[in-house]
C-alpha cells in the first residue's frame, strides 16, 4: 500500500537512508574499488558536504549511495525518484510520464527520462537459469504492437499493412504460476524463435503453442502440444495458451490506454516493466512495497545517460 505520508516520499533524506538500507544492507560499499571494509570508509560531515556522502580510503574517492546507479548525477530529489518507482512498480498497467509530470511537479522531459531509468532498473539482467523443467509448463506465443492502419492519418496510411505488417514483433514465453520472459523480435518464423526456446527453454519442459506453422518442428527440441485457434479449439486438457495470452491483454492495455505509442527503439524497455511486474505480482507473494523495494535494489550498475558517455 502506498502511504504518501510516509517520509521517504516526501524528504530526500529519509529517501537517501532508505536507498542506503537496501543497496547496503551491511554496511557502505565504495563502487569504485568495490571495498566493504567499514574501517576503510569514512563518512564525511560538515556544512560543506552534502548528506550522504562517504569517502574510501583505499581508492581515495568520494562516493553516496547513487553513484553507478541510474540516479546518479540526477538533480530530482531522491524522494520523487523512490515516490515514482514505487507508482510505477504498483501501477500494473503502468502510468505515463505525463501523469508522473503531475504528479511529482517535474518537467515532462524529465518524468519521460525518469520512467526510462526507472524501467532500465526493473530489467532483468542476471542469469537466472532457463525456465520450465521436469513436469512443467511453458506457453509461447506472439503478438504484434502498433495501431492500425484506419486510426492514422491519411498521408500515413499504408493499403498494404495488413495484419501485423508494419507492427512490432513482442514474442514472450510464459510459465505457468512463475514467471515471463518477453522478447521484441524481427519476424515470426522458426528461424528466428526456436533459437531462443532452445537458450530459454529446460529440454525437459512441456511447451504449449497454437498451431502456426513456425512451432511445427518444436516436438524435436521439447515436448510439444498445439490447439488449433482456427477451428475454435483453445483448451485441450493441458493443452492451452490462455496464460501468455492474458499477459499480452495487459500489455495491450497498458500500450493502448496508457502510452498510446511506444517506439521501436524503447519498446525492450516497456517490455522489461511489464515483464518485471508479473514476475513479482501478488500471486507470487509479492505486495506493492515489496515490488517497489525490488526495483530500487536493480538500480546499481545501469547508467542511462542522454548522451552516451564520452562523446562530445
Amino acid at each position: 500500500m502506498l502511504e504518501l505520508t510516509n517520509p521517504i516520499y516526501t524528504d530526500a533524506d529519509k529517501a537517501r537512508q532508505h536507498l542506503e538500507s537496501i543497496q547496503w544492507p551491511e554496511g557502505p560499499v565504495c563502487p569504485h574499488c568495490g571495498n566493504c571494509d567499514g574501517e576503510r570508509i569514512t563518512k564525511l560531515e560538515g556544512k560543506s558536504t552534502r548528506p550522504g556522502v562517504h569517502k574510501c580510503k583505499e581508492c581515495r574517492k568520494p562516493f553516496t549511495v547513487t553513484v553507478g546507479t541510474v540516479f546518479e548525477r540526477s538533480k530530482i530529489p531522491l524522494n520523487k525518484w523512490v515516490l515514482a518507482a514505487h507508482l510505477m512498480a504498483a501501477s500494473k498497467k503502468g502510468i505515463s510520464a505525463h501523469q508522473l509530470h503531475r504528479m511529482l511537479g517535474i518537467t515532462y522531459k524529465s518524468a519521460w527520462f525518469m520512467a526510462h531509468r526507472i524501467r532500465e532498473a526493473m530489467r532483468d539482467d542476471k542469469a537466472s537459469g532457463p525456465m520450465g523443467g521436469e513436469g512443467k509448463f511453458v506457453e509461447a506465443d506472439e503478438t504484434y504492437i502498433g495501431g492500425k492502419e484506419t486510426n492514422k492519418h491519411r498521408s500515413k496510411r499504408n493499403s498494404k499493412n495488413i495484419g501485423g505488417m508494419g507492427k512490432e514483433i513482442v514474442f514472450s514465453l510464459v510459465e505457468r504460476n512463475g514467471r515471463v520472459r518477453s522478447h521484441h523480435v524481427p519476424s515470426v518464423t522458426a528461424k528466428t524463435l526456436r533459437p531462443i526456446l532452445v537458450a530459454q527453454l529446460d529440454a525437459k519442459t512441456f511447451l504449449m503453442t497454437d498451431d502456426a506453422g513456425q512451432y511445427r518442428h518444436m516436438h524435436k527440441d521439447f515436448a510439444h502440444e498445439t490447439v488449433n485457434h482456427g477451428i475454435g479449439e483453445y483448451v485441450r486438457g493441458d493443452a492451452h495458451t490462455n496464460t501468455v495470452e492474458g499477459y499480452f491483454s495487459v500489455l495491450k492495455r497498458g500500450i493502448v490506454g496508457t502510452f498510446h505509442h511506444v517506439s521501436q527503439q524503447h519498446l525492450k524497455r516497456y517490455l522489461a516493466e511489464f515483464d518485471f511486474r508479473h514476475n513479482e505480482r501478488e500471486a507470487l507473494g509479492v505486495n506493492d512495497t515489496m515490488r517497489a523495494q525490488a526495483v530500487l535494489a536493480g538500480i546499481r550498475g545501469k547508467r542511462l545517460t542522454y548522451r552516451r558517455t564520452g562523446n562530445a
